[in-house]
């Protein structure tokens, strides 16, 4: 076999160049994967990239709402700092933003849980804002590649359809405020 003139493409999940794109971007966190990450963190508090349709928190910001924009905390309304919980699943055609806005907004909130797309570690960001943190001493990022290849519910559906899985595994990159590194098993 030869891969003489094979051109490479990106996934669509990979690439920004056509802005948001809700066939890739708009799909549900299944119960079955997020209900055991809710519960080993006490309960996520606030999902800050969501919609209506999919949203897996009471509180939530969408598209609209802009979560790169609003606070991941509410320590100006009498919550406790630290106390917020934050879970996010981003458009995954667009994901240093969010990357960027958990490193500024982790020192305030108890925990942010962010689930990517696991093949990225070779793309600017991922070198740039996670692989000199992750899992290191005193570091507040931590890392778990998750087993498998989860899948998502499209928009419009209520369950997961046939041959509907990514062509990627999932990370979960968990962010503790400073002081405290022990991640939850």
């Amino acid at each position: 076999m030869s891969v003489v003139g094979y051109r490479a493409r990106n996934h669509p999940q990979q690439v920004n160049k056509r802005k948001a794109n809700d066939e890739v971007d708009d799909r549900a966190t299944t119960q079955e994967l997020f209900q055991p990450l809710n519960d080993r963190f006490g309960g996520f508090t606030l999902d800050v990239a969501a919609a209506r349709h999919n949203t897996k928190c009471e509180r939530f910001y969408t598209r609209e709402d802009d979560g790169l924009i609003l606070p991941w905390s509410q320590t100006a309304s009498g919550f406790d700092q630290g106390a917020e919980r934050v879970w996010c699943n981003p458009p995954f055609s667009n994901i240093a933003p969010w990357v960027e806005k958990a490193w500024a907004e982790h020192e305030r909130t108890g925990v942010i849980a962010m689930l990517l797309p696991n093949n990225r570690a070779e793309q600017s960001w991922w070198q740039r804002m996670v692989e000199p943190y992750r899992d290191r001493d005193l570091s507040p990022l931590h890392s778990e590649f998750l087993s498998g290849r989860p899948r998502f519910i499209k928009k419009g559906q209520t369950e997961v359809g046939v041959n509907e899985r990514p062509p990627f595994g999932l990370v979960l990159l968990i962010w503790m405020p400073a002081g405290n590194t022990a991640v939850p098993a």
